[in-house]
């Protein structure tokens, strides 16, 4: 396949998620107050409620909008499967909160995601968890991706407890430049992936309570 058609699909692929990119929100729908005097610990045997952010809310529905992109393009014979897997791989919305639902439900006996905190507080768990994250992607429009993780812990009368955040950067050169082969360029996708997965992994470093 020539390069220019090449370059046409991969801008086809992500062209139309490009300006779907949510704002970093921070804390904008956690309604606790923090307070640093909890005497709360975290054990095993608790049982855990978890809320998402509306940050949270949003850039999942970013990814699912840029996700469905990449597999109606992986469907197109035309372009190299490398590049169409490598985007669809890349963009899973279950990446982050798989991730961190998983790491929870190891370190605690029982972990539950609530729609709402109204619904949380009348389920009395012993720990309450905010997750907080923001993932940018590679567009035609923008070559800086972001992966942002806040876990926030509450104890059972919402008093914080402490969090645990990752953050990951990068300035990627653009994959709309001819002359790469498609190699190149679904190594440089993929670097979105490892992106997300150092920043998972530096949020449970990083945690303090």
């Amino acid at each position: 396949m020539k390069i220019s058609t090449m370059l046409t699909l991969v801008a086809v692929l992500t062209g139309s998620v490009a300006a779907t990119v949510p704002a970093y929100a921070g804390e904008q729908s956690c309604h606790f107050l923090p307070i640093t005097d909890s005497s709360a610990s975290l054990q095993h045997a608790q049982s855990v409620g978890v809320l998402y952010s509306e940050n949270t809310l949003n850039t999942l529905e970013y990814l699912e909008q840029y996700h469905a992109v990449a597999l109606k393009g992986a469907k197109n014979p035309a372009l190299d499967s490398r590049i169409s897997n490598a985007f669809v791989n890349s963009s899973d919305p279950t990446l982050a909160i798989n991730w961190l639902m998983a790491s929870l439900q190891k370190a605690f006996g029982s972990v539950t995601v609530y729609d709402n905190l109204d619904a949380l507080v009348q389920s009395h768990p012993d720990v309450v968890v905010m997750l907080d994250t923001y993932s940018r992607l590679v567009s035609k429009r923008n070559n800086q991706v972001e992966a942002r993780f806040l876990a926030k812990f509450y104890d059972s009368n919402l008093q914080y407890i402490g969090k645990a955040e990752g953050v990951g950067a990068k300035q990627m050169p653009s994959v709309w430049v001819h002359g790469k082969a498609a190699p190149e360029i679904a190594a440089q996708i993929d670097q979105q992936t490892e992106l997300q997965l150092n920043a998972l992994n530096s949020s449970m470093r990083r945690s303090r309570h």
